[in-house]
């Protein structure tokens, strides 16, 4: 039995890889195609990779943080970014652990990119949960570039799911802001005409990393 899940598990993280055609390439070229593909029902990794990419959400998969590390880099040094906020403190033992320096004293006003974590991913929707208790009030929407660092655990179907998670996670009252991010920032009021980037990240960047 262990070993056909184990199977069944691999041939799911197999198909994102194959399923996204340009998941966010390496160095993350600067392109809003998303790809279609079918979507098995039950598979989130799946469910949630193709709608945040239709959402021009800049999805990549990571088997585990030593690729993670490396996609990182690869996509700071190809955009040149030097000014990385991270106010978390899980990130930043994830980042010393994996040997990746942040400049220190970089505040959200001037910093080239935000790099956050959630407290789940929404698969039916492609969105990001994220609460003040986590990330802040902030770290997700004033800066230009939203990175958001998640793990395969975190992955839940529907909204309802990830209500339920918070309220399990905080049972003395849920945080005072919880936010769903889904995308760069978009707007219609002006003519009618969808334009992206406009009251918040111009890009929003989801690496997804297997396990925990």
């Amino acid at each position: 039995m262990y070993v056909k899940t184990l199977s069944s598990r691999e041939n799911i993280l197999k198909k994102i890889k194959q399923a996204l055609a340009k998941p966010v390439p390496l160095p993350f070229e600067e392109t809003s195609e998303s790809p279609a593909f079918f979507i098995n029902e039950g598979e989130l990794e799946l469910q949630f990779a193709e709608n945040f990419a239709a959402l021009q959400g800049r999805f990549s998969f990571c088997s585990d943080e030593a690729e993670l590390a490396q996609q990182l880099q690869t996509l700071f040094g190809t955009r040149q970014w030097k000014k990385l906020f991270v106010n978390e403190q899980n990130i930043r033992e994830l980042f010393a652990r994996q040997q990746i320096e942040l400049p220190p004293g970089i505040n959200l006003a001037d910093c080239d990119a935000s790099i956050t974590s959630c407290e789940c991913l929404i698969a039916r929707t492609g969105s990001m949960l994220l609460s003040s208790a986590q990330t802040g009030r902030t770290s997700s929407v004033y800066a230009p570039v939203h990175i958001c660092i998640a793990y395969t655990s975190q992955l839940v179907f529907d909204l309802k799911d990830g209500f339920e998670l918070i309220k399990r996670k905080y049972p003395s009252g849920i945080p005072s802001l919880i936010t769903f991010a889904s995308g760069p920032s978009r707007t219609a009021d002006i003519e009618k005409t969808l334009v992206t980037g406009v009251h918040g990240p111009k890009e929003v960047f989801c690496f997804l990393v297997e396990g925990r």
